[in-house]
């Protein structure tokens, strides 16, 4: 089958990435105080409002404005911020049903997540995200060092498959936020040059690749003065690009006891070590929990008529391997500890100093 998939990516500065990243350092903080810590506390931003709301368990002492405004500081932004806070001790209900004994840890909520790999590339990743997200993390490092542009930007990759695989790169669209000191000509070319031309491999390119820099002309006005911005409202970007499907909550700002978090990024290891161990080319899982539950409602896994053994083969071997109880889930990637502001922006997943990276021998 022959077709041409898009994804996109934003970088840091973007509104929603801001409270993605204000989020997960939230929770970051929580966690190093107190690793059980039970947080959802998210974000919302306009103009130099910044909302910060949500429920919370924990016993560490969190200084909400400071971390939401130092964040702020460390992206690029220097506008006075003000930071209203709504926070309220979570439910009692919801930490009876996570903790119903001492030695005991259930799911948070109920839910769907999914977990996906592809062999498109050396990180497992469809290749559309995969250069979307390092064109923007490229593009971070160049607005930081460049005074005349500004912290907000979006790219894209179109990708063209032939035969249902990567042929060639299509079209790549980068946007960024600049002074209005810069010429639009300037700015292509420093997009270009230190950007497209450090990041895409060049026997991906060709004369019929589009290449759109800054298509809306003038972008002076960025961050959460030209858009608002709310955390979770980038799932696409964080996860698959939209190849692989998106469960039915975001990650961000969620301690590891929400499996909208936890199980995707265990329903990412098991769908990375199908396909890395050579079972399939294309490996799908998606699971399901009820709030109360130690175990899953189910589990379905979908190889694309890709796969190089049985599938029965496959099932059995990720029922042998792996556990997707929610106690396990958080026992075996580690996941009580402040790692999850490095999550927040370009992609949760392709990152290998994260554990649910690592691939075992099936």
């Amino acid at each position: 089958m022959d077709y041409v998939f898009t994804s996109e990516s934003v970088t840091i500065g973007h509104p929603d990435k801001i409270c993605d990243y204000i989020s997960d350092l939230i929770l970051d903080e929580a966690l190093r105080q107190d690793s059980m810590s039970k947080m959802a506390v998210e974000v919302t931003i306009k103009d130099d409002l910044i909302l910060i709301y949500g429920e919370q368990n924990t016993t560490a002492n969190i200084d909400y404005e400071t971390i939401a405004k130092n964040a702020l500081k460390e992206i690029g932004y220097n506008e006075e911020y003000h930071v209203l806070l709504k926070v309220n001790r979570q439910s009692k209900e919801i930490t009876n049903a996570v903790n119903p004994s001492d030695n005991m840890v259930a799911a948070g909520d109920q839910g769907i997540m999914f977990g996906f790999a592809c062999n498109e590339t050396d990180e497992y990743m469809p290749m559309p995200i995969y250069y979307a997200h390092k064109l923007a993390k490229k593009l971070e490092e160049v607005q930081r060092k460049n005074d005349l542009l500004g912290p907000d930007g979006k790219t894209q990759v179109s990708v063209e498959y032939e035969n249902d695989k990567p042929k060639r790169i299509d079209s790549i669209v980068v946007s960024t936020q600049h002074s209005k000191e810069i010429t639009q000509n300037e700015i292509k070319q420093i997009i270009l040059k230190e950007v497209i031309e450090n990041i895409i491999p060049s026997n991906l390119l060709d004369s019929e690749t589009n290449i759109y820099i800054n298509p809306s002309g003038s972008f002076v006005l960025g961050g959460s003065f030209g858009d608002s911005g709310t955390t979770g409202r980038k799932i696409v970007c964080d996860t698959y690009g939209g190849m692989g499907r998106i469960g039915g909550g975001c990650l961000s700002s969620k301690d590891p006891t929400k499996v909208d978090r936890s199980a995707a990024y265990y329903a990412r290891y098991v769908a990375k070590n199908v396909v890395a161990n050579g079972l399939a080319e294309k490996c799908e899982i998606q699971v399901s929990y009820a709030i109360g539950h130690q175990t899953p409602i189910s589990i379905f896994i979908d190889t694309f008529n890709t796969e190089k053994v049985d599938r029965k083969t496959i099932l059995d071997l990720v029922n042998r391997k792996f556990d997707f109880s929610v106690a396990n889930i958080i026992r075996e990637l580690d996941l009580r500890k402040p790692i999850y502001a490095n999550t927040s922006c370009y992609g949760h997943f392709g990152k290998p100093e994260f554990l649910w990276e690592k691939v075992i021998q099936l």
